[in-house]
């Protein structure tokens, strides 16, 4: 536990100087919320029984790669992009995996850019490499995303399917207003 939330604050800062950077560069807030978690124990069972592997510690370290999550919302959905280019940069964050669910949604409409990364930690004088998953997304997705995980994942109902159908079609009005709010940023930007 204690070693998870080294992951999180290290990223979280991670996050944060990117941001001044980024901001600084761009002349705008690029990133304007974060947060971290930790799965639940009972999440994490529950990942591994659906996935056919034995429930322990090590099964989960090796196999579920968002037991830490961190999250970034960003104002402009070219935004993700630019977080996710400065995070590789930096010499002390592996990528594994990259799920570009921007270019490739979910059959739910979910979209959003994740990272699997791996980073060092220091603890107790030796440095460890952890894995985490970072989610850069913006404000209008996270909406999304939360209404969908409050509604539909969290709740496993019958009328899923109908509900998931409207869902769906609420994503595409979120890229589109996504997609809008660049080109408005652009516009403004020229003027």
């Amino acid at each position: 536990m204690v070693k998870s939330r080294c992951v999180i604050s290290m990223l979280l800062a991670k996050l944060d100087i990117i941001n001044a950077e980024l901001s600084m560069k761009y002349d705008r807030n690029i990133i304007v919320q974060t947060s971290g978690r930790i799965k639940a124990p009972e999440s994490i069972r529950a990942k591994l029984r659906k996935k056919g592997y034995e429930e322990t510690y090590d099964m989960a370290q090796e196999k579920i790669n968002d037991i830490v999550g961190v999250r970034a919302v960003c104002s402009f959905m070219d935004d993700l992009y630019l977080v996710a280019k400065a995070l590789e940069q930096h010499r002390d964050v592996r990528t594994v995996k990259v799920k570009d669910y921007l270019q490739e949604p979910k059959r739910s409409g979910y979209r959003s850019l994740h990272l699997i990364v791996e980073v060092p930690i220091y603890f107790q004088g030796e440095e460890l490499w952890r894995r985490a998953e970072i989610q850069l997304r913006t404000a209008a997705m996270d909406f999304w995303a939360g209404l969908d995980h409050q509604l539909i994942y969290k709740r496993g109902l019958k009328e899923a399917k109908l509900i998931g159908q409207e869902l769906y079609e609420y994503a595409q009005i979120v890229e589109e207003l996504d997609q809008k709010m660049v080109e408005l940023r652009d516009r403004i930007a020229a003027i």
